[in-house]
């Protein structure tokens, strides 16, 4: 039984209430979608930023940091944003979060919208920046990867991105110290193997947005089709493992609600 005083739980139920009531209330749409929009430029200028600037600087900007700046950028942005939007900052998981009936389908459009203008205002201040170097940090199949292998690949690696998100996250929001190691150590680690065979992206906007603006959308396809596909595998597999979505079971089962005076109940 827990050992937080009935009356305590029941205030941070309240205060739950009151912070999904915001998070659902269609006024601050605007608000959400400007966090989204943000929250993706920042990611894509670290992601495709980390690329470009190892090649600008000779490689003093290493393999190592290259897959671990991007996990730290989502652990941030889940930190200052996560109650606002839900930092999906991807439009696999925005799509991972409607399939699984926490989040609403008639807000999928606005967010993937906000996602891309994110990505592709990131991939245009490093084009004006750097020019075309490094590919504006493009993700791409690695030399002897063949499309099919690529493709594969990208659907391995959101699938696991995909679970762990649901896992850990809050409803349809990604907050909390579960959800901010949990995703971005996640990332880290898809890249720490696999950013030579794909470049790890799990992310359509990320690859999107760079392909667009150097003209060449040749393999495109493989990092739209690929995490889309994933986030669908990732969803079944999140039933299989813990049955119908629910927003109380979700945080029942991470062991937090949000409370009046310290923010967490454990």
């Amino acid at each position: 039984m827990s050992s937080v005083p009935r009356k305590k739980r029941f205030h941070s139920y309240r205060a739950h209430e009151r912070v999904e009531d915001d998070f659902l209330d269609s006024s601050r749409e605007w608000r959400r979608m400007f966090s989204e929009c943000w929250g993706t430029f920042l990611l894509v200028v670290v992601a495709a930023g980390a690329h470009v600037v190892a090649a600008q600087s000779n490689g003093k900007v290493t393999l190592d940091m290259i897959v671990v700046a991007p996990g730290l950028m989502v652990m941030a942005i889940i930190y200052f944003m996560g109650t606002v939007s839900g930092a999906h900052l991807n439009p696999a998981v925005t799509l991972a979060f409607a399939l699984r009936g926490n989040f609403p389908w008639r807000r999928v459009p606005g967010y993937v919208f906000s996602q891309l203008a994110g990505a592709i205002a990131a991939a245009l201040f490093l084009r004006v920046m750097f020019g075309k170097t490094g590919n504006i940090g493009a993700t791409i199949p690695g030399e002897g990867i063949s499309n099919l292998q690529a493709f594969l690949m990208e659907v391995l690696l959101t699938t696991g991105l995909i679970n762990t998100i649901l896992g850990t996250a809050s409803g349809a929001r990604n907050i909390g110290t579960n959800g901010a190691l949990a995703i971005g150590g996640y990332i880290a680690l898809a890249g720490l193997w696999a950013e030579p065979i794909t470049g790890a992206s799990m992310n359509p906007a990320r690859s999107l947005g760079p392909d667009l603006l150097r003209g060449d959308l040749a393999t495109t396809w493989i990092y739209i089709v690929g995490p889309l596909a994933g986030a669908l595998i990732g969803v079944v597999f999140e039933r299989i493992l813990k049955g119908p979505a629910t927003v109380m079971g979700t945080i029942t089962a991470q062991g937090t609600l949000d409370d009046d005076d310290n923010g967490r109940v454990t």
